[in-house]
């Protein structure tokens, strides 16, 4: 399968990493630095219209998803875009309904479905019960938003962060939520909220709390601290992936590094990000359903827009 990059930076390269490595993809084109020796086009339009690609992998900003989406899909083009869907709940639609109507195979990469440990929490739903309450908590050091990208004024942490815990609590959950009240704190950062607290309400009245920060210090031993709470009726499940099985001291500090979603194993990439896209790479050659739907994207972004809305307003809000 012929892949085209549209976004060059920190996720793209990443995309790129994988990608070079799948046995059935090739990446043939890529908008707008170069990347990975393929032919560099100055616009997503121009790749888009090339005959280069079958499919697209999506990376740019938060808050450009959506024009490209609606693009490939017109063109029909396979579809893998990073988190958020989309960052308003009309870019979602118009967005769903130009991948329905194209018959194309379309992803959102909420990679967290394939750590380990969150994929076994699924399977061990049925033992802890009916969802009461649950707890996801994501923030990230301030390197995030003042140095890794320069974009952090167009985004929120919640965008940025709770996506992810958004989409993998309504899995855990197996259902939607329908209302939510939302606070943020502005101040040490000024152009975007320091952190958010996102209080959720699901169709069959289980809660849940979604934490979001991104002003820890950068001495914190890991730039993400993350850490999710089911209770059930008949049980709990904890997950906390402060720390993945590896600590480092040296004499510089001390550290805890990542490798549930990103490792490379003797020069080959591994882990929950890499397998999510070959998941992606998969079902477009296959024509199966992804795991992770548009529609249940959708959702996830209905759930922000209206955490926002909130935020602004001091009162709960019910989800679109």
């Amino acid at each position: 399968m012929r892949i085209g990059i549209i976004g060059t930076g920190i996720m793209g390269r990443g995309h790129a990493e994988v990608l070079a490595a799948h046995p059935d993809a090739e990446i043939t084109a890529v908008c707008r630095q170069p990347l990975a020796g393929a032919p560099v086009f100055p616009t997503y339009q121009a790749l888009i219209e090339s005959g280069l690609v079958d499919a697209v992998s999506i990376t740019t900003p938060d808050h450009l998803h959506a024009d490209v989406m609606v693009a490939a899909a017109r063109a029909g083009l396979h579809i893998l875009v990073e988190k958020p869907f989309t960052t308003t709940v009309e870019d979602a639609d118009r967005a769903v309904q130009a991948i329905r109507q194209a018959g194309v195979t379309a992803m959102c990469l909420f990679n967290h479905r394939w750590v380990p440990a969150y994929a076994q929490a699924k399977d061990q739903m049925p033992v802890v019960g009916e969802p009461v309450v649950g707890y996801a908590r994501k923030d990230d050091t301030i390197y995030v938003p003042t140095e890794m990208i320069s974009w952090a004024d167009q985004t929120t942490c919640a965008w940025f962060l709770s996506s992810h815990d958004i989409d993998l609590l309504t899995w855990l959950y197996d259902d939607h939520v329908v209302e939510v009240y939302a606070t943020a704190r502005y101040g040490k950062l000024k152009v975007t909220p320091d952190a958010m607290q996102i209080q959720a309400r699901f169709s069959r009245g289980a809660m849940a709390t979604f934490e979001s920060a991104w002003i820890y210090p950068n001495t914190f031993p890991t730039m993400v601290d993350s850490y999710v709470t089911v209770v059930g009726e008949d049980g709990v499940i904890q997950l906390d992936r402060q720390k993945e099985n590896i600590q480092v001291a040296t004499g510089k500090g001390y550290a805890y590094p990542r490798n549930m979603l990103q490792r490379v194993v003797h020069g080959i990439p591994a882990g929950a990000y890499r397998d999510a896209i070959h998941h992606f790479v998969e079902c477009a050659r296959t024509g199966a359903e992804p795991l992770i739907t548009v529609e249940s994207s959708r959702h996830v972004t209905a759930v922000l827009a209206a955490a926002h809305e909130s935020a602004a307003s001091g009162l709960p809000v019910r989800v679109s």
